[in-house]
């Protein structure tokens, strides 16, 4: 099975890469990895997949790929629903990739997955909508890359931000001088997030395959706290809160710089509040120094996880933005504002998620997905402001069907930069220092402890390769 699979001809996998859809009617076939959820309850983000796909014309989702046979389940009626035919379901996404039939992946599995499956898929002739992270860790950040390039394969990683026309506009404000001279970026993720408490170790549910789901990350014992959803806050297979959530605002707030890496980073926080089995930090206040053409720039990033007070007017309802800013508060919020993906809301208490733009002329703000406003001169009068968001998934079935990286929004490349400052800062945190980057090598340099945690030990076979 691995030597069949991994070494499948490159003049095979390249020749697919060539191939181009005749026309726009031509149908594009999809297969969504990772179909559930939260566990408890199904759906989540494997959920979104499967809904966004049939919104594009001419595509259809043909197969589902789970772990899980509740999940698996849960996905293969879902696509049924939508789209009126049972697509194919598959256990092993090994399986799946010699299904020459399908065109492109999506997966939607926890992070420590993603990497490998991007792999294997670009190796197989598949294009790819990945999820952020792109990537578990710095090693997988420059393989994914390699892999896309060697394969010439289009990659989009999920940061779905990126295809808001509004934040687009934002963005391009800021290159045009709008802000001045832009010295600092603020990354916020204040997310309710409660105690997950303490799991013991039990029988793996009936219809899982484990094996599978650990992949390449080191076996442990069962429980449902390194199970579904709840597994983001162990270093095996998730990244915190910086590199779930996190990842939007690190990704919008490296985009509005213009920057792609740092010179150093550096991460103080703790798991504080609550006695659980989280490993990673719920707060974090991250720092990243960035000098490129000899141009220095900073960019800050904090993640909360409990009673917080807002930033600008990140969280605050609309209708009370103006009046509340007048009267120097933050107004009494009395719900969140939209935007997939904010999570559970406390006692109506909105979260906020956002990012802050600081230059010579005012400010910006860029509010949730797909919103945002500035403020400017001294007095901080309101300037422009949008609200327009944009389908990420419509996105890459274009790239998919032209055959131009260049079209998509989170092209791999740009992903795997921003995963890039969520690794130095989780590895700053864990050895307690401030981290030095050599942007040419991709490296960590002078620190042999953090450089070990630039990669991880992969479980065989699920091991991500040297040579892609």
């Amino acid at each position: 099975m691995d030597r069949r699979h991994f070494l499948m001809g490159s003049a095979a996998a390249l020749s697919a890469a060539q191939s181009v859809f005749g026309s726009a009617n031509e149908t594009v076939r999809v297969a969504v990895i990772g179909v559930g959820g939260h566990g408890k309850t199904l759906g989540g983000r494997g959920k979104n997949h499967i809904e966004g796909y049939p919104k594009v014309p001419n595509v259809e989702i043909v197969a589902v790929c789970d772990v899980d046979e509740t999940h698996l389940n849960y996905g293969a009626g879902l696509v049924e629903k939508l789209q009126g035919k049972k697509p194919q379901t598959y256990v092993d996404i090994r399986k799946l990739l010699e299904n020459k039939e399908i065109d492109a992946i999506s997966i939607a599995t926890p992070n420590h997955w993603h990497t490998l499956m991007t792999i294997w898929a670009c190796q197989a002739g598949k294009d790819v909508y990945v999820e952020k992270p792109c990537s578990h860790n710095l090693f997988e950040a420059k393989q994914i890359v390699a892999a896309a390039r060697k394969y010439n394969r289009m990659v989009q990683q999920g940061s779905q931000i990126r295809s808001s026309v509004a934040v687009q506009d934002a963005v391009q404000k800021m290159r045009d001088g709008f802000l001045g001279d832009i010295y600092l970026g603020r990354g916020l993720c204040y997310k309710w997030r409660d105690t997950i408490g303490r799991a013991p170790v039990q029988p793996v549910p009936a219809g899982v395959d484990y094996n599978l789901w650990t992949g390449p990350a080191p076996m442990h014992q069962f429980t449902m706290n390194r199970f579904h959803y709840n597994w983001h806050w162990f270093w095996d297979t998730g990244n915190g809160d910086l590199g779930n959530q996190g990842i939007h605002q690190v990704d919008v707030a490296r985009w509005g710089l213009g920057v792609k890496f740092p010179v150093k980073a550096t991460a103080i926080g703790g798991h504080f509040m609550f006695d659980d089995d989280q490993e990673t930090p719920n707060t974090l206040n991250c720092a990243f120094e960035f000098n490129e053409s000899g141009k220095r720039k900073m960019m800050e990033f904090e993640v909360r996880h409990w009673i917080s007070n807002h930033e600008s007017t990140i969280g605050v309802p609309r209708q009370r933005t103006v009046t509340a800013m007048a009267e120097g508060g933050e107004g009494r919020p009395q719900g969140a504002e939209g935007g997939r993906g904010m999570g559970m809301q406390r006692r109506g208490q909105p979260d906020t998620i956002g990012d802050i733009f600081y230059g010579s002329k005012g400010y910006l703000v860029v509010d949730s997905y797909s919103s945002y406003k500035t403020f400017m001169g001294r007095d901080q009068e309101p300037g422009p402001a949008a609200n327009e968001g944009g389908d990420h998934f419509a996105n890459f079935i274009d790239a998919v069907r032209s055959r131009n990286r260049e079209s998509l929004h989170a092209e791999i490349e740009e992903g795997a930069a921003s995963t890039v400052l969520v690794h130095l800062a989780n590895i700053s945190y864990r050895v307690g220092r401030t981290i030095n980057f050599d942007p040419a090598t991709m490296t960590i340099t002078g620190d042999a402890e953090a450089s070990k945690l630039a990669t991880r030990v992969y479980r065989k076979p699920f091991v991500v390769p040297e040579k892609v």
